[in-house]
């Protein structure tokens, strides 16, 4: 099997961490970062993306498990960001985890 290009994962996140930095209204992610809400606008969305990507899997609609997947994973990069944790750092414990398995 292919691996895939996820080098589009690093471009949005670094997008988000500028966004981060620079605010512009007309942002998406500036308004989720600063929503009066706070941290809890960011959790609600990561909450509705994973339910939504839930429906379409018991759907059984690829077309829908991709989509859903996508919003699910581009607001999981917003949290990470708004939290500070590096896609270093993640990309770093799935590969302890995998080293993990691999002596299992």
């Amino acid at each position: 099997m292919p691996e895939a290009d996820l080098s589009i994962l690093n471009r949005v996140y670094e997008i988000i961490l500028d966004r981060k930095e620079n605010y512009d209204e007309n942002s998406y992610v500036c308004k989720l970062l600063n929503h009066r809400k706070g941290m809890n606008k960011i959790l609600e969305k990561v909450g509705e993306e994973s339910i939504e990507t839930i429906l379409a899997v018991r759907n059984e609609d690829h077309k829908e498990i991709v989509s859903e997947s996508s919003d699910l994973i581009f607001h999981l990069l917003v949290l990470l960001a708004a939290n500070n944790v590096t896609l270093d750092e993640i990309a770093a414990e799935l590969s302890a985890r995998h080293e993990k398995m691999r002596r299992d």
